[in-house]
This record gives C-alpha cells, structure tokens and sequence, in this order.
C-alpha cells in the first residue's frame, strides 16, 4: 500500500472524520501523535498513535454482516496480534458526543481527562 493511496484518501475523508481530526491534533501538545489513514500490513488505518497504539476507526454506519464486517473483523485480529487496540466509533457518536469520544480515546492513551 503506497503513500500516494494513503495521500488520496487524506484528500478524501469524510466531515466526520475531518471533525475528529481536528481534535486528535490537539493531543499532539500532550505528545500524542495521531496519523490518519495511515498504511500498515496492507490496511489503511483511519487514524493511529504508533506510540500508544490505538487505532480509531470511523464508520457510517453499523455492518455487522458482510463483505465490510468480514473485512474489519480480519484487520482488527491482524491489529490485535500486533499490539494494537481499535476503538471504532460511528459516525453518529462522533457527532453527537464528541466529548466521550475523546474521553475514551484519552483513557486509552492513559492521559487525564
């Protein structure tokens, strides 16, 4: 997976994504360093802290059968056996409750509220 298809998609993300974009940058003052849709073993991640090692996905909406689900299930096994923790939230949650996104996200990454 090329940097150039990592590039597009930053080119593309979604205003759900953007929003939480803007807030993660924030936590770079706390030394928190967030790339988004990042490559890693043949994925694009939307958003990880190498350092921490979470991993956030945004998604539009609930697929909990399918091509996407089987997709999501398989990279989020890869990501698990290599150390990281994928937190997923939903377009909606991101939207109406901002606040305990990033809670949940800070208390991964072990920082105060």
């Amino acid at each position: 997976m090329s940097t150039t298809n990592a590039r597009r998609l930053r080119a593309t993300m979604t205003e759900v994504e953007v929003y939480l974009w803007s807030r993660l940058k924030k936590l770079r003052a706390e030394g928190f360093h967030f790339r988004r849709q990042a490559p890693f073993l043949g994925y694009y991640l939307d958003f990880v802290c190498f350092s921490r090692r979470p991993v956030i996905e945004v998604d539009g909406g609930h697929h909990s059968e399918g091509p996407q689900a089987d997709h999501d299930f398989v990279r989020d096994k890869i990501l698990k056996r290599a150390g990281f923790k994928v937190l997923r939230f939903w377009n909606r949650s991101v939207r109406e409750n901002m606040d305990g996104v990033m809670h949940a996200i800070r208390k991964e990454l072990g920082a105060g509220s």
